[in-house]
């Protein structure tokens, strides 16, 4: 069968089971858009391409399938770079699209022409300049293996338009070989008996449970591994949700801002099963003085991040749901053998740091909104597996508090890269993967401002996600580091409350707008919102400027100086 490039790419990704894509055409890209009016893929024109990059994110988040997008060259490419950079950094699987000028003007600084494969090389696993037709499905084929396979990422094919456009005999390829790409997923048998040896001698054992355990599918593997040792788990930022945060053994988030008893857990804990995780700066604090008397048990697929941050006892490398699948055979046989040390007393300091150290904020009826109320309140009028997205800053840290995560998959965020503007598109994209579930997007005003023009896509294509923006008048968090760190001198951090008008911004996009001024405005207004299901809403939420975002362990300082609060300070003292 003779086909164009062009086809032959659209053929290909129907062929890896692609139903949705998201993208704006262009010059260099537009011979593939063509046969896409024939294809059975759906696809999304987005009001700016790195829209297109964080719906495909959104996506792959809320699905476990690999995010389709497609764009131009030059600018466009240049756009996307950011969604590539976060999900590589966030090991989210892409398949990213770009065109290219001809390949007789590569190098000659054509119109709309960047080298898009040196540019996006260091944020993807992966990237291809395709400069034969016949490659395309071969290609096609090693792309979606490489996203989606050993530590999932993203990747990216360049073609060139004259290679779009040249005949091609179709051939789908029977396997990919990838001599060079041997992704180890089965884990050493010694090492998995040493960690076992290690958990069943360990008094004060916490398991550190990371973003790899979301993209593992491995939250029904860790649950059946705690309740059989009965170790409590500390879930990151990027792993809420693989563990239920209601269940007894759930510490919630550790890190810079997590709750007092996951920080301190991990702090005084003598083993750490790390699965899936990284130790982040984020996490960890200042590295010399975390978790200074734990042996370390680390499980990951990518064999670079162990030893990178902390030098562990028993590396184990891995796919971690196979590997604590089989732990957890071995640790059936290894307690059956021997008396594994009683875990009462730590449970009884861990539950003692949970009663007297909880979250804290104070809603006063006739006071000003708290951000936490209106996050709490949206949780409680929600189904249990709402998909809820958030941006960076405050929001996104007081979402992960104050959201109860009972459902894997079901928190979308920017972790790694901490990108700005990245929920409304990536709301949008986990709400195309998984139309039957509510999707909210809890944004900041400054996020919103970067990426709102994407509810016009969202209104056009009748998507109907929800958003609660946290409207402080401020860049939140950057205030909060600006008083605590820099004598309260406000550089260039005032947004104003009323520039822009957000319910009439809302309208103006096709959504349904609300503003919510007082407590008492807050569950009414969300009941409202999410009776509506044939477009977009958006609540601007009039919060109090002066909340800040505790507990909070200040940069590069030990997780034992760990401020509680303004009223409290260090340490919980």
């Amino acid at each position: 069968m003779k086909l164009t490039g062009a086809q032959a790419l659209i053929k290909s990704l129907e062929m890896e089971g692609t139903e949705v894509m998201f993208g704006l055409p262009g010059g260099a890209i537009l011979p593939v858009y063509d046969p896409l009016i024939e294809s059975s893929i759906r696809h999304i024109l987005v009001r700016h391409e790195q829209g297109a990059g964080h719906m495909a994110e959104g996506y792959a988040h809320a699905t476990g399938r690999p995010g389709v997008a497609m764009v131009t060259s030059g600018p466009a490419a240049t756009n996307i770079v950011t969604p590539l950079c976060d999900a590589y950094l966030d090991s989210v699987p892409l398949v990213v699209i770009t065109g290219q000028v001809p390949l007789k003007s590569i190098g000659t600084d054509a119109f709309q022409e960047c080298d898009t494969v040196g540019i996006t090389m260091p944020v993807t696993k992966h990237n291809w300049l395709v400069t034969d037709p016949q490659d395309i499905p071969r290609i096609v084929r090693e792309a979606f293996h490489v996203a989606m396979t050993g530590r999932p990422g993203p990747v990216l094919v360049d073609v060139p338009k004259d290679v779009a456009n040249q005949i091609m005999d179709w051939e789908w390829p029977d396997s990919v070989d990838l001599p060079g790409y041997k992704p180890n997923v089965k884990g050493h048998p010694k090492q998995i008996k040493d960690a076992a040896r290690l958990m069943g001698e360990a008094k004060r054992p916490v398991i550190y449970a990371g973003g790899g355990m979301l993209k593992a599918r491995a939250a029904e593997a860790l649950r059946e591994l705690a309740e059989l040792t009965g170790i409590p788990v500390v879930t990151t930022l990027m792993a809420r949700g693989v563990f239920p945060d209601r269940h007894e053994l759930a510490l919630g988030m550790p890190g810079m801002h997590g709750n007092y008893t996951a920080i301190t857990a991990l702090q005084r804990a003598d083993l750490l099963i790390a699965l899936g995780s990284r130790f982040d700066d984020r996490v960890t604090g200042k590295v010399d003085a975390f978790a200074p008397d734990a042996k370390i048990i680390h499980v990951d697929i990518d064999p670079a991040e162990l030893g990178k941050v902390r030098r562990p006892d028993v590396p184990i490398v891995g796919d971690c749901r196979n590997v604590i699948e089989r732990l957890v055979k071995v640790v059936e046989t290894d307690r059956a053998k021997r008396e594994w040390p009683d875990l009462t007393p730590w449970m009884a300091q861990v539950r003692g740091w949970q009663r007297d150290f909880p979250l804290q904020y104070e809603q006063l009826e006739d006071g000003p909104l708290k951000p936490q109320f209106c996050i709490e309140a949206i949780c409680d009028h929600t189904p249990a597996d709402t998909i809820v997205a958030a941006g960076v800053g405050q929001h996104q840290m007081w979402t992960s508090q104050h959201w109860r995560f009972d459902h894997p998959y079901t928190f979308v965020n920017s972790g790694g890269l901490g990108t700005m503007g990245f929920s409304i598109p990536a709301a949008i994209g986990a709400k195309v993967g998984r139309p039957e579930r509510m999707v909210w997007s809890i944004d900041g005003d400054g996020c919103f401002q970067m990426t709102a023009q994407e509810l016009v896509t969202a209104s056009s294509e009748r998507i109907p996600i929800k958003v609660g923006i946290l409207n402080n008048a401020y860049l939140g968090m950057v205030r909060q580091w600006q008083e605590l760190f820099y004598e309260e001198r406000y550089s260039e951090v005032y947004l104003s409350p009323d520039l822009p008008d957000y319910v009439k911004w809302a309208e103006a996009m096709g959504c349904v707008g609300f503003r919510v001024d007082s407590p008492d405005e807050v569950v009414p207004t969300i009941e409202k919102a999410n009776e509506i299901d044939d477009r977009p809403v958006v609540i601007d939420f009039r919060t109090d400027y002066r909340e800040k975002v505790y507990p909070m362990v200040p940069a590069g300082a030990s997780n034992d100086d760990v401020i509680l609060g303004p009223e409290i300070g260090e340490g919980g003292r």
